[in-house]
C-alpha cells in the first residue's frame, strides 16, 4: 500500500516537474524527488488541498496539498466560473479581495485579483492588510457579488488559508457552498486557469473605504457620554503582529479614548509572528506582553486581536489585583447584557430586536434574553450561521447582537462575519460604563452570574488520529446516539437534541419534536436536571472530538465566587467522568 502511494505521489510531483509551473516550483519539486527522505514528498503530494465549505487552509509550499498560487489559482477559478454560472454569462460581476499579514497573503491576493480580472470580473484590491470584517463590509457597500479574504486566521506561521464571501458580505452556505466546491473540483490542470489578470479591471481601494466603515464603527456608540467621563481609560491593545494595527487603535480614537496603549513589539507586522509561538488570543502566551504591560501601566482592561482582527481576547484584574483572561462565553455575555441594558436604558427596546448565539455558547445569553422578552436565536457553530438568520431577518427586526463561546462576536449589522473591530471599540465602551456604575469589569462580570446564576464552560478536545481515530469517532457518537446517558455526574437527563436527526427527544415522557435548523448536522447535546448542557461533535477539520461542557450553581453574593467557580470546575470533573472523557 505504501509503495502503491509513493508511486502515485511521484508521479504527480512529475506533472508538476514538466508541466506549466514556474521555474521556482520546478526546482523544489524536483529537490523534494530527490530526497532520500520522502515523507515531506508525500506530505506535498498524497492529496490535493480540499476547497471546503469554508474555504482554503493549509500549510504553505509547493505540491497538491499546500497552499500556493496554483492551489489558490484553481480555488479562484473554480469561484470565478460559479459566479459567471450563477449570475450569468455576461453580468456585471464585481468582486473584493483582502488579505491579512501573513507570509504570501499579498501574493496569494495579488494571484487571486489577476484571476477574477482575466475572466473579465471587476475587482475591488485592498492596497495593503485589512481586517477580515472590513473585506466583508466592503462586498455590501460597494455592491459586490462575492469576495475572498487570504488568511489562515489564528493558525501557526506556517499555515495560510483563503475564504469565500457571497453578496451579503457573509461566508457562502448552501447552496452556493457546494455548488462552489463542484466548480473547483473540475479544475483538473494548471491549464484551466487563467493566470494572465486585466489590470484595467483591478482597482486598488484603501482608506475611501476604511473611513467609512470607521464612521459607521464610530456610530455604534450607547454611551458617547460616558466615554467622555472616563476618556483618560486605562487601555491595552496588541494586534499580535496583525491586521488590527491598521483600523483597531484608530477606531478607539474615534470612540473617544485617549489612552490607549500599544505592545510596541508586537505592533510589527510580520506573518513570522515573532513575540508568539501562536497568534491566538485564547492563549495565555500570545497574551502575556500585553498583560505585563498592562502590570506596568496599571490598566483597566487588556485586547487583542488575532491576526485578520476578526476574533478578539481580553484580560482584566480581578478583586485581588491579579489579571486573568476572560473567556469567549464570559466575554459574549457582557457584550449581550450590556447591549439589552443600555438599549432598554435608552428607550430603544420596541419589541422589534433579536440576538443570535451559537448552540454550543452559554445558555446564559438565552436567560438574558428571556429575562428582557428580546427574542434569540440559536444557530450552528460558524459565524456564517449567525449571518444567515441576520440576512432572513432583514427589514423584519432589529439585529442588537450575537456571538459564539471562540471569541467571535459582532455588535452592527453592515459587517456579516465576526468584528474584532468593533468588539474592541465596544468592550471598552462596556468597561467605561461599568466605571460609570462605579465597578471594575470583573465585578461586572460577577453581577451577571449574580442576576442570572453561576455559569463555568469547558472545551474537551479528544484526538483519535489516523484512519483508526476517524472510525473511533464515528463509533463514539453512534453509541452516544443509540444509547444516550439516562444521568451525568449524577444528574437525570431531561432532554436530549439530536441535530442529526433534527430531533429534541423528552427523556422523561419519550416525545420527540421536530427542530428548525437549516440543515441537519452530526451535534447531540443533553440537558441535565441540574442545568448542566454537554455538546458533542465531531471535529470537521482536524481528528477531533469535542465536548463542550457547561455546568450552573448558584451564586449568593461575590464573596462566595471562588468558592462556588472551585465547585464548579469539580462538577466539570464529574460529568467528564461520567462521559468518559
Amino acid at each position: 500500500m505504501e509503495k502503491d502511494l509513493l508511486q502515485e505521489v511521484r508521479a504527480k510531483a512529475n506533472v508538476w516537474l514538466n508541466g506549466d509551473y514556474d521555474a521556482d516550483t520546478k526546482a523544489k519539486v524536483k529537490a523534494l524527488l530527490d530526497a532520500e527522505d520522502t515523507t515531506e514528498l508525500v506530505e506535498c503530494f498524497y492529496k490535493d488541498l480540499e476547497f471546503g465549505t469554508g474555504g482554503l487552509r493549509g500549510i504553505m509550499g509547493v505540491g497538491s496539498n499546500r497552499m500556493n498560487i496554483y492551489t489558490v489559482g484553481a480555488a479562484t477559478q473554480g469561484l470565478a466560473n460559479y459566479l459567471r454560472k450563477n449570475y450569468g454569462k455576461n453580468a456585471d460581476i464585481k468582486v473584493v479581495v483582502g488579505h491579512d499579514c501573513r507570509n504570501n497573503s499579498r501574493l496569494f491576493a495579488e494571484t487571486t485579483a489577476n484571476i477574477f480580472s482575466a475572466n473579465g470580473i471587476k475587482v475591488y484590491l485592498f492596497e495593503n492588510l485589512r481586517p477580515t470584517p472590513e473585506i466583508s463590509f466592503a462586498i455590501r457597500h460597494l455592491g459586490c457579488q462575492s469576495g475572498v479574504v487570504v488568511t489562515a486566521s489564528h493558525n501557526p506561521k506556517e499555515y495560510n488559508g483563503y475564504k469565500a464571501y457571497w453578496e451579503d458580505g457573509a461566508q457562502v452556505i448552501p447552496p452556493h457552498d457546494t455548488g462552489i466546491i463542484s466548480e473547483v473540483n473540475k479544475i483538473k490542470s494548471v491549464s484551466d486557469i487563467k493566470f494572465n489578470g486585466n489590470p484595467d479591471l483591478i482597482e486598488t481601494i484603501g482608506e475611501n473605504v476604511d473611513s467609512v466603515f470607521l464612521e459607521k464603527i464610530k456610530a455604534l456608540s450607547l454611551s458617547p457620554d460616558i466615554v467622555a467621563k472616563h476618556k483618560d481609560l486605562k487601555i491595552v491593545y496588541t494586534p499580535i503582529h496583525g491586521t488590527g494595527v491598521t483600523l483597531i487603535p484608530r477606531a478607539l480614537k474615534m470612540f473617544g479614548f485617549e489612552n490607549v496603549m500599544g505592545v510596541d513589539s508586537q505592533y510589527v507586522i510580520s506573518g513570522d509572528f515573532p513575540t508568539v509561538v501562536s497568534p491566538n488570543p485564547e492563549e495565555p502566551a500570545a497574551m502575556k506582553l500585553a498583560v505585563e504591560k498592562a502590570k506596568e501601566v496599571d490598566a483597566d482592561i487588556v485586547m487583542a486581536s488575532d491576526p485578520d482582527a476578526d476574533r478578539m481576547g481580553i484580560a482584566v484584574k480581578n478583586n485581588k489585583g491579579e489579571w486573568i483572561l476572560v473567556n469567549g462565553n464570559q466575554t459574549a455575555q457582557m457584550f449581550i447584557y450590556y447591549l439589552i441594558r443600555r438599549n432598554k436604558e435608552l428607550g430603544l427596546l420596541k419589541g422589534n430586536e433579536y440576538i443570535v448565539k451559537t448552540i454550543v455558547t452559554t445558555e446564559q445569553i438565552a436567560a438574558m434574553a428571556r429575562k428582557y422578552n428580546v427574542p434569540y436565536f440559536d444557530v450552528y457553530t460558524g459565524f456564517k450561521w449567525i449571518a444567515a438568520v441576520m440576512r432572513e431577518q432583514e427589514g423584519k427586526k432589529r439585529y442588537i447582537g450575537g456571538g459564539e463561546e471562540s471569541y467571535g462576536f459582532l455588535v452592527e449589522d453592515f459587517v456579516r462575519d465576526k468584528d474584532a473591530v468593533s468588539a474592541c471599540v465596544m468592550i471598552a465602551e462596556v468597561a467605561a460604563w461599568a466605571k460609570d456604575n462605579g465597578k471594575s469589569v470583573y465585578e461586572l462580570m460577577q453581577d451577571i452570574y449574580l442576576e442570572f446564576g453561576f455559569s463555568k464552560e469547558k472545551g474537551i478536545s479528544v484526538v483519535k488520529k489516523g484512519k483508526e481515530g476517524a472510525e473511533e469517532i464515528k463509533k463514539m457518537m453512534t453509541q452516544f446516539r443509540s444509547c444516550p446517558p439516562k444521568e451525568i455526574a449524577g444528574s437525570k437527563v431531561l432532554v436530549v437534541k439530536d441535530y442529526n436527526s433534527l430531533r429534541r427527544i423528552d427523556m422523561i415522557s419519550g416525545s420527540s419534536t421536530e427542530m428548525d435548523m437549516p440543515e441537519a448536522a452530526n451535534v447531540l447535546q443533553y440537558f441535565t436536571e441540574d442545568g448542566t448542557k454537554i455538546s458533542v461533535r465531531p471535529s470537521g477539520t482536524e481528528p477531533k472530538i469535542k465536548f463542550y461542557i457547561e455546568v450552573r450553581l448558584p451564586l449568593a453574593s461575590r464573596d462566595e465566587y471562588d468558592t462556588v467557580n472551585a465547585a464548579a470546575e469539580k462538577k466539570i470533573e464529574a460529568v467528564r467522568a461520567s462521559l468518559g472523557v
